[in-house]
């Protein structure tokens, strides 16, 4: 019996011995594969001063609406840049094309000059601000006549403001009256003015300020339509 049990013990062990042998070859290989595994390098941000050229250039370009890149256009625009007129209009709000247009009127000390920008607003179609129209005014009443009358009304109209067309209206029939506006009859001036009307936009037509401005053309109309009869 003694034997027996020693025996059974010694044939335990020996399967013991045979179990684990067998299974650490196995857990090795499995923990060598992981041992094997290395990681994905790390790919590190695009930093502002990252290699991609695109990235690097777009880092360096200023912001449509920094103040830097606002004063640059007021710079440019000082020195008779009409250039900056289209880029504040495509890449500011109104107020810094205002900005930008007032700049270039100030730069402007002459009817030439003016011209020039008047010009090149028009042709580019670009809005016409309230100082722009006012500095055109200006320059008109210096020498109204036949060619720069229908200009003037056309900027002003531009500009969408009934009170400043309708003082423009008044200042043009003035002047007819006391025979100043020359080179224009007063067919071709009641045809601008109703013309010039329909440039401004619904909104301002109908406006209280708009109502009242229609009541001021009417009179015009008829007394220069009484004048051509």
């Amino acid at each position: 019996m003694v034997t027996f049990l020693f025996t059974s013990i010694i044939m335990l062990a020996f399967l013991v011995a045979i179990v684990y042998f067998w299974q650490k070859p196995r857990n090795q290989s499995k923990l060598g594969a992981f041992e094997d595994y290395s990681p994905l390098p790390r790919v590190e941000p695009a930093g502002l001063f990252g290699s991609d050229s695109g990235t690097e250039e777009s880092a360096f370009l200023p912001a449509s609406n920094s103040r830097a890149a606002r004063e640059l256009l007021i710079e440019r625009a000082a020195t008779g840049d009409h250039s900056a007129a289209d880029e504040a209009h495509k890449n500011f709000d109104r107020k810094v094309y205002d900005e930008i247009l007032a700049s270039l009127v100030k730069y402007a000390d002459s009817d030439t000059k003016l011209l020039s920008v008047l010009t090149h607003v028009t042709r580019n179609e670009l809005p016409v601000s309230l100082h722009l129209a006012q500095a055109a005014i200006r320059s008109w009443e210096s020498s109204p006549d036949r060619a720069s009358t229908p200009r003037t009304l056309h900027i002003t109209a531009l500009a969408d403001d009934a009170k400043l067309y309708q003082s423009l209206v008044e200042s043009c029939l003035q002047l007819w009256r006391q025979g100043s506006l020359t080179g224009i009859s007063a067919a071709e001036l009641r045809s601008v003015i109703d013309g010039e009307y329909w440039v401004l936009s619904n909104q301002t037509r109908s406006s209280g300020a708009g109502f009242v401005m229609k009541h001021a053309l009417a009179k015009a109309r008829r007394e220069l339509e009484a004048a051509t009869k």
